[in-house]
């Protein structure tokens, strides 16, 4: 018998994987974490390019294209479905019906993935420039949003992905660095990532600045950190009649807001959620009794002028 040892060192070198009918040999996998588990999950996928050859059965050596359908054809034995395996059980599969078939007795099949379609990352929503991002293994999440440009001003951090097959899960990219890269999850090939808008929060009325307000960071704002950002009541401002502006079952519901107390600490600083109106009136009696109707007008055209 001939010494394979050599063979299938030089093979595993140019990233091929053997398969044979009688028993694979299956290379080592590193050791490592999580990183290391989703890269050997990395899969063929229907338009995936692949070389497929046969030890000293150069006559079936074959460049496929896998079809919508999964599957690969190839000579003698037909159709083979190959999609959603890793390239070492793609070869042990494909060895395996030349096996069955009668057509060779021990086939040394090796699978290369020449060109990746589906190796790629679709990264959607509030990043600089959305769309497919390439992907030859398995990625951070903050690799992949890097590549795609960074998220934007308006972007919100609760992140979804969603895994070929699996459910879409959510997960929080902190703005703190050092959290960021302790809680950095990994992106497969093939996976979807959408970064969604950040809630958007409204002070109208006698402030500094009116307008609307991104919930960046951890998604959330307080009533007085909202009329911080909108550079604080004026002194013209009829505080004591502020109001909270808020949609409920697709009903705007209106509460009066005992600015002055929250401002002393004798009451709780409520948090805000996303498309909240606070509007605290000028003092004149007409501002005062202002309606909610009109209030909803001038959120409307605030939302054109959202600070970041």
């Amino acid at each position: 018998m001939w010494n394979r040892l050599p063979v299938l060192r030089r093979l595993a070198g140019l990233a091929l994987v053997l398969g044979s009918a009688c028993g694979l040999s299956q290379m080592a996998a590193p050791q490592g974490g999580a990183m290391t588990a989703a890269s050997e999950s990395l899969v063929i996928g229907a338009g995936d390019l692949l070389h497929i050859t046969i030890f000293r059965e150069d006559n079936l050596e074959q460049r496929v294209r896998v079809k919508d359908s999964g599957e690969v054809a190839l000579s003698l034995v037909g159709n083979v479905a190959v999609q959603g395996l890793p390239a070492a059980d793609a070869a042990q599969k494909i060895a395996a019906r030349y096996h069955a078939g009668g057509f060779l007795n021990h086939p040394e099949v090796a699978v290369f993935v020449e060109e990746s379609v589906s190796q790629r990352a679709a990264v959607l929503g509030e990043v600089e420039h959305p769309g497919l991002v390439p992907l030859t293994s398995s990625r951070s999440l903050l690799d992949v949003l890097s590549q795609a440009g960074g998220l934007t001003s308006v972007a919100d951090r609760h992140i979804t992905i969603r895994h070929a097959g699996e459910a879409p899960k959510t997960v929080f990219v902190s703005n703190r660095a050092e959290k960021a890269l302790v809680e950095d999850v990994a992106v497969r090939p093939g996976d979807t990532i959408l970064v969604p808008k950040a809630g958007i929060v409204y002070v109208l009325g006698d402030v500094g600045r009116p307008g609307g307000f991104v919930m960046q960071d951890d998604a959330q704002l307080s009533l007085l950190e909202a009329i911080t950002l909108a550079a604080g009541a004026n002194k013209t401002a009829a505080e004591n009649h502020a109001r909270l502006l808020r949609k409920v079952n697709g009903r705007v519901t209106e509460q009066p807001l005992a600015l002055k107390a929250i401002e002393r600490g004798q009451r709780a600083d409520p948090q805000l959620e996303a498309d909240d109106i606070v509007f605290i009136p000028f003092s004149m009696v007409k501002n005062v009794a202002l309606g909610a109707t009109s209030i909803l007008a001038s959120a409307s055209s605030a939302a054109i002028y959202a600070v970041h």
